[in-house]
């Protein structure tokens, strides 16, 4: 990926299933290494796998990478939604 990142653009790409950069991420909601709920630019995403764990995180141009066992990403595109009510839907 590029050093330079634009936060107002989102972009993915993961590595063998093992590594995965995001750019466009607008905060971390929750994680565990199971987990990581993220607000982004295109809506919240949901990135479930093992082992996962922050390699690389710069708040400033909102970019994350995480390590581990990629196993599924689910966006939500609704952004105005309020994390709570992604969070109630995730775990009915």
């Amino acid at each position: 990926m590029d050093n330079v990142y634009d936060n107002t653009k989102h972009e993915v790409k993961i590595v063998d299933r093992g590594l995965i950069y995001l750019s466009g991420i607008d905060k971390i909601i929750s994680f565990d290494s199971e987990e990581f709920l993220m607000e982004s630019v295109m809506g919240m995403i949901l990135l479930k796998g093992e082992n996962l764990e922050i390699v690389k995180l710069d708040t400033h141009d909102g970019v994350v990478s995480i390590k581990g066992v990629i196993n599924g990403i689910t966006y939500d595109s609704d952004k105005k939604k309020e994390s709570e009510s992604l969070l109630g839907k995730l775990f009915k």
